[in-house]
């Protein structure tokens, strides 16, 4: 069997499984990675141990598309995605043995998650509030909605109108991911912002595209790019306002599981890369 055959009948059972797009893209993105380095040497059966041994240890996996090595932490999702893919393929009959039954995962710690400081978003959203135009309007409403709650930008962009119960105080996301439906509890901040920038609209997309219809992810993180810029701060992917959030919460709160909640992890796991120590306390006498 020809790998890209196998791609498709992997996709289509994970599709079938309900993984989410996202988890899709990833599979698909390590899988192509693989396939550019075996060419046309793609027959599955005749790969083996070694052969995805010397593809982890290649410049194609290691490096990525600037020559910049990769992170430990991004080379390890490439380990599983290869795991997850032959170990499906071998379950379902399509392969003789199973390739990737040596690949183990390198032991290494998450990296810090990439932040913005309390002052760099106050920055950031007061460059923006300074654009009167519609989309700098959405723009404003957007970013502070996610930085004010920690909404993933899917979730953020796909809220509609409806969703939003302003005398309740609270956001229903529709788009969470796991397939899941969430609760998101608003202060009186965020009430009064997202009250002004809807005004008298009763329904529709909250954060429309230009034309009306729904606000793409990689238009909404170039337009995240621009007023970074615009604001003199470092790039940073739309998923630092999440992680600023959380970072803040837990310095807060020193409580694990009320940072769980906010974020709406399934997994606590998720979540123990928030608790880092800061120097105040570290500072603090141990007697």
């Amino acid at each position: 069997m020809r790998l890209h055959d196998a791609l498709d009948q992997f996709v289509l059972q994970l599709q079938a499984d309900g993984r989410s797009e996202h988890t899709l893209g990833n599979y698909r993105r390590h899988v192509a990675l693989l396939a550019r380095w075996l060419g046309a040497n793609d027959d599955l059966d005749e790969v083996t141990p070694q052969t995805l041994a010397r593809f982890l240890t290649s410049d194609v996996a290691r490096l990525d598309a600037n020559g910049v090595a990769r992170s430990a932490s991004t080379v390890n999702a490439l380990r599983t995605s290869l795991r997850v893919f032959f170990g499906w393929l071998h379950g379902a009959g399509l392969v003789r043995t199973n390739a990737a039954r040596m690949v183990r995962r390198a032991i290494c710690s998450p990296p810090p998650p990439k932040t913005l400081a309390d002052q760099e978003i106050e920055r950031m959203l007061a460059t923006i509030a300074r654009d009167p135009t519609p989309e700098g309007n959405r723009d404003h409403a957007l970013f502070a909605l996610m930085a004010w709650t920690g909404i993933r930008l899917s979730s953020a962009i796909g809220v509609e109108v409806e969703d939003i119960d302003l005398a309740g105080a609270e956001i229903r996301l529709r788009h969470v991911k796991g397939n899941r439906t969430e609760r998101v509890l608003l202060g009186p901040r965020t009430v009064a912002l997202l009250a002004a920038y809807l005004g008298a609209r009763r329904s529709g997309p909250a954060f429309p595209a230009f034309h009306g219809g729904l606000l793409g992810r990689r238009q909404a993180a170039r337009r995240l790019e621009l007023w970074l810029d615009r604001a003199g701060l470092p790039h940073r992917g739309a998923h630092a306002l999440r992680h600023s959030f959380a970072v803040r919460a837990y310095a807060r709160t020193g409580d694990l599981l009320t940072v769980q909640r906010l974020l709406h992890h399934a997994s606590i796991a998720s979540t123990l890369i928030y608790a880092r120590c800061s120097d105040e306390r570290l500072r603090l006498p141990v007697e």
